[in-house]
């Protein structure tokens, strides 16, 4: 993926004005720097999402590897020329289609737990080239997009292309006809790639021992024990709160049922519904927040 988004027409071009206009050069810069998006994907929140149960489909471009933040519609200096939004701004969400229903969508687990800050602050420990491990547990599946999803979808797609795209059928080419929201900030009510915020936690600490007692720690977002920033007191008080006042939002729009499922080990993996007692504390937690707003 690192590769796909970098040696396009448009991920080329964009290299070329950050270094120059030298082919061969960048070529040999393109080997160097191929695992650029790496680890800050690795510590993202992952979802495979389908399209099987909508009638329209995803659509491809030429910059398959497309990248969302719903504070950086088209004509912002974010995206003008062959320009991508930073993928570390907490709320860019990274989506490549894996064939016609199906799409793989990362998100920054930063903005997962706190949806409710500034869309372009840099996600915490953004440094490109660096260590991180992968929890395949954890990867949402069995979401399933609506008609209009897949739509709002597509026109990003179209959006974000640099010259061509390609769909099944030629009416899926022409998203704007038949969205029901083109307002870059508004597409699915501000949340449009956003996984089920429910099945996330906070913590996330991953310690490894090896074979002869040597062991190694990674922080959520991929700190080392030693560095600034693995344990993080303000940070985490922050955005436990703002997950659970997520949570209590998400379950109010989508009901009891979660809208994705995990397979992971412990807390609340294999739970795809709220119980009614717990539908019961997410409304305290929106009025808590309702009274909050009221009060300012």
């Amino acid at each position: 993926m690192s590769i796909q988004k970098l040696r396009t027409p448009k991920g080329l071009s964009h290299l070329s004005r950050q270094v120059g206009e030298d082919k061969n050069r960048n070529l040999i810069l393109l080997q160097d720097i191929q695992s650029m998006f790496c680890a800050i994907w690795t510590e993202s929140v992952w979802q495979i999402a389908s399209a099987e149960k909508a009638s329209v489909k995803l659509i491809i471009s030429d910059h398959p590897v497309t990248v969302y933040n719903r504070k950086c519609p088209p004509l912002s200096k974010y995206c003008i020329n062959d320009n991508d939004p930073d993928v570390r701004l907490a709320a860019t969400h990274t989506y490549f289609p894996l064939d016609y229903n199906t799409v793989l969508i990362l998100t920054n687990l930063n903005w997962v737990r706190d949806p409710y800050s500034n869309e372009l602050r840099i996600r915490p420990n953004p440094n490109w080239f660096r260590p991180s491990v992968f929890n395949f547990t954890t990867i949402q599946t069995d979401r399933f997009l609506t008609n209009d999803e897949v739509l709002q979808l597509n026109l990003i797609t179209k959006k974000r292309a640099k010259k061509y795209i390609a769909a099944g059928q030629k009416d899926w080419l022409f998203p704007e006809k038949y969205v029901s929201v083109d307002h870059w900030k508004k597409m699915g009510g501000g949340y449009l790639l956003m996984p089920e915020p429910r099945h996330e936690n906070m913590g996330g600490e991953i310690v490894i021992g090896y074979k002869g007692g040597r062991s190694d720690a990674f922080g959520a977002y991929g700190h080392k024990p030693w560095q600034k920033g693995y344990h993080d007191n303000v940070r985490e008080q922050r955005e436990s709160a703002a997950l659970e006042r997520f949570k209590a939002e998400w379950a109010n729009i989508h009901g009891p049922k979660y809208t994705a499922r995990t397979h992971g080990f412990g807390g609340r993996a294999g739970v795809n519904s709220d119980s009614e007692e717990m539908m019961q504390i997410r409304k305290s937690v929106l009025a808590r927040y309702s009274r909050k707003r009221k009060g300012r």
